[in-house]
């Protein structure tokens, strides 16, 4: 008797250690593959799209994969905790009229108005996730509610006017470079290996992931659910602040009018990283290579001289296609799994 559980509670502990083994496995295929498939456009667009292999026109892409880059990685976080916020573009035309207000109308240093909008926006992200963790509302309708009340604040405090702000100092923060790399595309960098060590090295992150895999048991087990999705949605708020001020920067204007359409941008490059909307799964460098592809896919289609809305239909294509594959390799995985010799 003592040697069949013995050898039931090794075969538990073999299973228990491998489950994590092919989950890393798949998840390092997908990359792979994401990866493959954006050389293949990058060779593509260099044949086919005139000026695309240009020190100039790569320097752009790199631009504008960074102001949706330095948000996307929050986003990872939120969306493998099973949870989605649809605000961030409305939060960045907030931050934005914020700053405006703040230096044109209220005559405070940069620096001063700066820190003092990414506060805001970390506390009004905080309050979301607050509402979404302790009355169980579901986050998109919260995010959703949020959505539609910035973008009018904004709105109400520059009366839909942009605010200019005259300061080439400040033009740097969006416009300037640091060895011929943008500013945005450095802070986005940074922002992509502090989220990557805290997603994989911190116990925050590890009980992200189980909140994603299932809040209820992470619950049981001791993990602070409703704080942890509180955070989670501070630092959305936050990195959408960061984001609208450099994006204010590179217009020279607190402009209420920006943001629109960065939500979709976003939430488009983590699902074409890997994750899912389920929960418990995505990474920071498959949401970083997901922002790539995107951007780059737009960035192609630009120069060769395709339709605007038809870009839009392409972005929609490649979104369906990336969810459609992945569940195709989950199935085949699943399938793997259950065949003799694999179990």
């Amino acid at each position: 008797m003592d040697g069949r559980t013995d050898m039931t509670t090794e075969n538990t502990m073999t299973a228990g250690a491998a489950a994590p083994i092919m989950q890393r496995e798949r998840v390092d295929t997908e990359i792979i593959s994401l990866l493959v498939a954006l050389i293949v456009l990058c060779v593509l667009a260099a044949l086919f799209a005139p000026n695309f292999a240009t020190a100039g026109n790569l320097l752009d892409v790199l631009r504008q994969v960074a102001f949706t880059g330095i948000i996307a990685y929050g986003m990872t976080l939120v969306i493998i905790a099973g949870e989605i916020d649809v605000s961030v573009g409305s939060a960045i035309a907030f931050s934005s009229a914020l700053f405006g207000i703040l230096t044109a109308c209220c005559h405070l240093p940069l620096w001063s108005a700066a820190l003092g909008v990414v506060v805001f926006g970390v506390a009004i992200g905080a309050g979301a996730g607050a509402v979404r963790a302790c009355f169980n509302i579901p986050s998109f309708i919260v995010t959703l509610a949020m959505f539609s009340a910035l973008r009018g604040t904004a709105m109400l405090m520059t009366d839909a006017i942009p605010i200019p702000i005259l300061d080439e100092g400040f033009q740097v923060w969006g416009g300037g470079a640091v060895l011929g790399v943008p500013v945005p595309a450095l802070v986005m960098l940074a922002t992509f290996a502090v989220f990557t060590i805290v997603a994989s090295r911190t116990v925050f992150g590890r009980s992200v992931y189980a909140i994603g895999g299932n809040a209820e048991a992470a619950h049981l087990s001791g993990i602070p659910v409703k704080r942890i999705r509180t955070g989670l949605f501070a630092l959305t708020g936050g990195l959408a602040a960061i984001s609208g001020l450099l994006m204010t920067s590179r217009l020279g204007a607190g402009n209420p009018n920006i943001g629109y359409g960065v939500e979709f941008a976003v939430i488009t490059s983590v699902i074409v990283g890997g994750a899912s909307l389920s929960g418990g799964k995505g990474s920071m460098l498959g949401t970083l290579l997901g922002g790539l592809f995107i951007v780059v896919l737009s960035n192609t289609m630009v120069l060769v001289g395709v339709n605007s809305y038809a870009q839009d239909v392409a972005n929609g294509i490649v979104v369906l296609l990336a969810v459609l594959l992945r569940t195709r390799l989950s199935g085949w995985a699943g399938l793997s799994k259950r065949m003799p010799g694999n179990t």
